[in-house]
């Protein structure tokens, strides 16, 4: 008798042969670009990943010269792909094997976890794709996938070992890395959460879900928490043609971007009121509002915003030293990183021409 694993990995690896997309990063043995390639690609659709990508490469060609440079350079190049603790963590990372393991990336998987912003996927991505090691890699598309193969509702302790269990049978002993990118690949465009595409699929003959006939109930749908939403006013500052920004604390979400004076609205606040007492908390400045510019919505992964902007002029040019803190011209917002809901407000800006 033929034996059913085998025939399940043969069949994986030829369908992922014949059909894989030609991305940037694939056909490369270099770790870097691999590592840099899967850290992009967390919570990050393809599509987005590979301009980005592209150009980080171009920029920086080596893991030598990503831990050669500032972090506030990276983070501008990063700018709008969101999610800045990759990079952060990714810059930390390269600091690390740069400066103290002789620019070696390791091949172990437990040395190369510890890395700051590695997970175990992450690892095991790239330790398989780039050393040919024999390691699982597990991420949404992958779950999705194999728990319509072995008719797995929910995700229990016991059910995510099954999972394991399943993967580390089938994983290819030759070609690991493909096995892995052969998973991902179908999860990603083949078996998607709704509509998916079984007459594609190389083993729905092996897939408990499609052969009950119900491919869409495996896994249950979690009921997803409604995302509180906050009010947010910030100000720009004016001080001749130039306007003020500070650069937010490293214990703070998106550190190390820069952004305008401002924050949440109390409760019983008017937004005036609000932009008044944040900006008069963190920046020792009692601001004259002049007009309101307008406001946008941004959403983040647990909460989203809505973002009244006006324009103001100051009293009295006092400034927190504690504050690390610029005034600069409309010319000089390039040469910053700044969050994307900020760009939202200089899309508005640039359309009323800036005018105060």
């Amino acid at each position: 008798m033929y034996n059913t694993n085998k025939k399940v990995t043969y069949d994986v690896l030829n369908w992922y042969k014949k059909t894989k997309r030609q991305l940037p990063f694939r056909n490369s043995n270099d770790p870097y670009k691999i590592w840099l390639s899967e850290i992009m690609l967390q919570q990050t659709q393809m599509q987005t990943v590979i301009p980005y990508y592209n150009r980080w490469i171009r920029q920086y060609p080596t893991l030598k010269s990503v831990a050669q440079e500032k972090i506030e350079k990276l983070l501008k190049l990063w700018e709008g792909l969101g999610y800045y603790n990759r990079c952060r963590n990714f810059h930390r990372a390269a600091k690390i094997i740069v400066f103290d393991r002789n620019g070696q990336i390791p091949d172990n998987f437990h040395q190369f976890r510890s890395l700051p912003g590695v997970g175990d996927y992450t690892a095991g991505a790239v330790l398989s794709i780039a050393f040919n090691k024999q390691c699982i890699a597990i991420d949404g598309n992958i779950r999705r996938l194999i728990s319509r193969v072995l008719g797995i509702k929910k995700f229990t302790y016991y059910n995510k070992r099954r999972i394991e269990k399943w993967l580390k049978k089938h994983i290819s002993k030759l070609h690991p890395g493909d096995f892995n990118q052969s998973l991902m690949e179908l999860g990603s465009l083949v078996c998607n959460p709704k509509n998916p595409k079984c007459h594609q699929c190389p083993i729905s003959y092996n897939c408990k879900a499609f052969l009950i006939g119900h491919p869409e109930a495996y896994p249950e749908k979690t009921h997803k928490k409604k995302i509180p939403s906050h009010t947010i006013v910030a100000g720009i500052l004016w001080r001749g043609n130039k306007f003020y920004i500070q650069k937010r604390t490293n214990s703070k979400m998106l550190a190390g971007l820069w952004e305008f004076p401002g924050g949440k609205v109390q409760y019983g606040e008017s937004l005036e009121q609000a932009l008044k007492r944040e900006i008069e908390e963190e920046c020792g400045i009692h601001p004259k509002i002049i007009k309101k510019i307008g406001s946008i919505k941004h959403n983040y992964s647990h909460f989203s915003i809505i973002f009244h902007a006006f324009h103001c002029k100051e009293d009295k040019d006092i400034i927190k030293k504690e504050k690390e803190a610029r005034w600069i011209s409309i010319n000089e917002i390039k040469q910053f990183p700044f969050p994307k809901a900020n760009h939202k407000l200089f899309d508005l800006l640039n359309d009323q021409n800036w005018n105060v």
